[in-house]
């Protein structure tokens, strides 16, 4: 356990030292500023609206106007970011051939993963910090209710850790680095998309579907409410994926 803190630094100095955070967290600020200047907007000319006329003022709150879509917006936007965070976790070392040296090191495979899986989180848990400063500036013009806020936060950093997870996942099968990016919002898109086939699917075909659409777990929290086969199903993804990663490097390991 000693060696992930290490790891952790050395990984987090990496995506610093290039392109890959700076280019991340850009764009992520540049869209989440996008949906949450048009959703204020909206929000303010309804309110203007309701100033003329009373009735357009029922149900007109900031947590349900600007809050629930901007959460929802920031979960389909790290389904686009996060394959680029996770790409050269693994795929670089095998690249280069560092991982060879790593495995050489006295450092356990689970040492090694955790630690870089750590350290994308720490970059993923930026980024949502973003955001959370626009709720913060929100606050001052309008009042939110921080209950459906936090579950929402939560939601979305388990949903983050299930991306990070089939990321990490990727990048451990692959040298090429857009390979694993690619693969891996393609294995994130069709678990997205999958829940969409639930109503034509059956009834008994299509309660597995609406299980496994990793983002219909996403809609109790922003909700406000938190129900553990979420949470258990979130953290289940995330460690059968890192799991599968072990697998995989014990797999290049006994092959050399």
């Amino acid at each position: 356990m000693m060696n992930v803190l290490p790891i952790f630094k050395k990984e987090l100095r990496s995506y610093f030292a290039s392109p890959i955070a700076y280019v991340v967290l850009t764009i992520f600020a540049l869209l989440s500023g996008y949906f949450f200047y048009s959703l204020l907007t909206f929000f303010s000319l309804n309110s203007l609206q309701a100033s003329f006329n009373p009735a357009f003022s029922q149900g007109l709150n900031a947590s349900e106007w600007i809050v629930r879509p901007l959460l929802r917006n920031i979960a389909v936007t790290m389904l686009l970011l996060m394959p680029a965070a996770t790409m050269r976790l693994f795929s670089e070392e095998k690249k280069s051939g560092t991982i060879e040296l790593l495995f050489t090191y006295p450092i356990r495979d689970w040492e090694l993963l955790i630690g870089k899986f750590l350290a994308a989180l720490a970059l993923y848990a930026a980024m949502l910090g973003i955001s959370l400063l626009q709720l913060l500036m929100l606050r001052l013009f309008a009042p939110l209710e921080w209950g459906p806020i936090l579950s929402g936060y939560l939601g979305l950093l388990l949903l983050g850790m299930a991306f990070l997870g089939l990321g990490i996942l990727a990048s451990s099968l692959t040298e090429n680095q857009i390979v694993a990016a690619v693969g891996a919002f393609g294995a994130l898109l069709a678990l997205w998309v999958i829940g969409w086939s639930t109503e034509v699917a059956g009834p008994t075909l299509g309660p597995i579907l609406s299980h496994l659409s990793i983002i219909n777990h996403y809609d109790s929290f922003a909700k406000g409410i938190i129900e553990s086969k979420d949470v258990i199903f979130y953290l289940n993804f995330t460690i059968l994926c890192l799991f599968l990663t072990l697998r995989s490097m014990e797999s290049k390991r006994w092959r050399g």
